[in-house]
C-alpha cells in the first residue's frame, strides 16, 4: 500500500530545505515527502530544460501533480488552446512516470452548462497520462444534478475530481493575516471524499494553528485508510494558510494514517538538519 504526501511548493523560508542551494532544494524536498504541487506551470509552461532538472532530482515514483496554465483553463477556456496544450505535454515530456496526473483547475465561473465543453476537451488529450479535474462552482457540490453530469463527464476518460476541502479554514473567523488572505482567495464549498479512480487527490487546507489543523483533517484520515484497504493509491497534500509548518504536517498526516494501517510503505527518513556554525 502507498499514499503519498506533499505540499504546494517543494521549498518555503520556514522549511530545512531553504538553506539548500536554489538548483537542489526539490531534491532536498523528496527527502521530506514524495508529491508535491505543480503550482508554478499555472502561470507559465516551463521550459524543458527546467522539467529536465526537476526529473533529475527525484525518484521514478515522487508524484508531481502538474496544473495545465491558465492561459488554457482560465483565459481561453477550453477552447482554441491546441497549441499550448502541445507545447505543456511537450515540455513536461521528461518528467516520464513521475507526471502523476494532469491537474485542471477550472475558474470559479465554469457551470455546469460547461461541462460538454470539459468533456469534449478530455476526450482529445493524450491517454498516456492521468487526469484531474478541480472545480469551485457550487453548484457542483451542492446540486445532484450537476455532480451526476461532471461526474459521468469525468469517468468516461477516467478522469479525477480534486477536491479543495477548505471546511476547516471557514469553521471561524480569520486570526492571522495569512487567513485573512485565503479567506479572500480560496473556494468555500463542502468537503467531497468520494473518489472516482484508484487514484484519488485531495488539497486540504487547514489554519496556522497546529492542533487545529491536524483535528481537522481527522475525516480525512478516516477516508484515505478506506481507500487504502480498497487498494487505491491516494496523494494527499496539506495546506496552511502560511503553509510554514505543511511540510512537516504532510508527514504527520502519513503517520497517523500508518498508525492504523501498518502496512503502509514509510515515507523516507528526512536527512539530519546540520546546525549552523562560524566556521
Amino acid at each position: 500500500m502507498r499514499l503519498h504526501v506533499g505540499g504546494a511548493m517543494w521549498t518555503h523560508a520556514a522549511w530545512p530545505v531553504a538553506a539548500e542551494p536554489a538548483a537542489s532544494r526539490l531534491r532536498a524536498y523528496a527527502g521530506w515527502c514524495d508529491a508535491v504541487e505543480g503550482n508554478t506551470t499555472f502561470y507559465a509552461t516551463p521550459s524543458r530544460s527546467t522539467v529536465e532538472s526537476w526529473a533529475s532530482q527525484t525518484d521514478p515514483d515522487f508524484r508531481f501533480v502538474v496544473k495545465l496554465p491558465k492561459v488554457i483553463t482560465h483565459e481561453r477556456r477550453l477552447n482554441g488552446i491546441d497549441e499550448d496544450v502541445r507545447a505543456f505535454l511537450h515540455a513536461i515530456e521528461p518528467l516520464g512516470p513521475r507526471a502523476h496526473a494532469l491537474w485542471i483547475q477550472l475558474p470559479p465561473a465554469f457551470a455546469p452548462t460547461d461541462v460538454a465543453a470539459l468533456a469534449a476537451f478530455l476526450r482529445r488529450l493524450p491517454r498516456t497520462y492521468r487526469y484531474a479535474v478541480e472545480v469551485r462552482h457550487r453548484a457542483f457540490f451542492e446540486d445532484d444534478r450537476s455532480i451526476s453530469l461532471l461526474e459521468r463527464a469525468l469517468e468516461t476518460v477516467e478522469a479525477e475530481w480534486i477536491p479543495f476541502d477548505t471546511t476547516v479554514l471557514f469553521a471561524s473567523r480569520p486570526t492571522s493575516d495569512a487567513e485573512r488572505d485565503a479567506w479572500t482567495k480560496k473556494p468555500r464549498v463542502p468537503r467531497r471524499t468520494r473518489a472516482l479512480t484508484a487514484h484519488p487527490i485531495i488539497r486540504y487546507l487547514g489554519r496556522d494553528d497546529r492542533e487545529t489543523t491536524i483535528d481537522g483533517w481527522r475525516p480525512w484520515i478516516t477516508t484515505v485508510t478506506d481507500w487504502l484497504r480498497e487498494g487505491r493509491s491516494p496523494t494527499v497534500f496539506i495546506h496552511t494558510p502560511d503553509n510554514a509548518q505543511a511540510l512537516d504536517l504532510a508527514r504527520l498526516f502519513h503517520t497517523q494514517v500508518r498508525t492504523t494501517l501498518p502496512t503502509l510503505t514509510p515515507l523516507p527518513d528526512p536527512p539530519p538538519t546540520e546546525p549552523l556554525t562560524l566556521f
